[in-house]
């Protein structure tokens, strides 16, 4: 046999013996010799991911890609790609990954997963990012309120210290950014909005609620005491949203303009012990 025909001879078998592998694990050769995903897998995989960014939505109706997109402009966020995770008892996770920086490298990147069940409803999970399903604008507070704890540069305070922006907060006297432009209140330095899981007594999660806490300071004639105090609200799924802090509590049954005309002296004490609950 001559060389040639060995080295004919060696290719072929290899050859063989590659295409057997290849078949006995399920994958496709692609154009160039490359084993990848096959066809079926991936339209599955886009399926999938199909599904979560055309059925879920806020609460609002905002779909999660017009939220990232408004999210954009104003906070550190740049959205990278959709992918399809691995498969678990509960689900289907579908990931959404991005990072605060559009050069940062891919270890630091941050993500939000939905859980697609069995009976095909889309379930949001990140905890971090459960204020989205109360519109792109809490969606948004929640991350320049981390950026601005995490001393980030070039946070957006204006948008932070919009009293516009906190109208998804709604009271029986209204929603609570109008409130506080009524009320000529101002809101200060410190703000938070997140969601807090809770966990019930096997440590497993549960539903949680979201929470706003922002410090204020109002112009209201007539008050007889101070007017700067911490203004924080909870929400649970599906309930409406419930004062936490003295002057929460006023700004939900009052109107603005006659938020002290009903006020007592034992107020004052109230505002302080208020103060320190929440410090805490």
């Amino acid at each position: 046999m001559t060389d040639r025909r060995v080295l004919r001879f060696w290719f072929c078998l290899c050859l063989c013996l590659g295409l057997g592998l290849s078949f006995s694990l399920g994958l496709r050769i692609l154009p160039g010799g490359l084993a990848g995903q096959s066809d079926d897998v991936r339209a599955e995989d886009n399926a999938l991911i199909n599904q979560v960014r055309s059925t879920w939505r806020a609460h609002d109706g905002e779909t999660a890609e017009q939220i990232f997109a408004r999210v954009a402009k104003v906070a550190h966020f740049v959205p990278k790609g959709w992918e399809r995770g691995r498969k678990t008892d509960t689900g289907e996770p579908v990931v959404l990954s991005w990072a605060k920086h559009k050069f940062d490298r891919t270890t630091d990147d941050h993500t939000v997963t939905w859980e697609v069940g069995r009976d095909g409803t889309v379930t949001l999970v990140t905890p971090d990012a459960k204020p989205m399903e109360l519109g792109w604008r809490a969606f948004a507070l929640s991350l320049l309120a981390d950026e601005a704890t995490s001393n980030e540069t070039g946070v957006n305070r204006r948008f932070l210290l919009d009293p516009a922006n906190f109208n998804f907060v709604t009271t029986a006297q209204g929603k609570l950014g109008d409130l506080l432009r009524r009320g000529r209140c101002i809101i200060g330095d410190g703000v938070k909005m997140d969601y807090l899981p809770m966990l019930d007594e096997q440590q497993t999660v549960k539903d949680g609620l979201w929470r706003v806490q922002l410090s204020v300071d109002c112009d209201v004639q007539g008050a007889g005491h101070s007017t700067r105090d911490v203004i924080a609200f909870e929400k649970r799924e599906g309930q409406d949203w419930e004062p936490q802090s003295f002057l929460a509590k006023r700004i939900a049954t009052y109107a603005p303009e006659s938020l002290f005309d009903f006020a007592e002296p034992k107020d004052q004490e109230a505002v302080e012990a208020s103060r320190k609950a929440l410090a805490h």
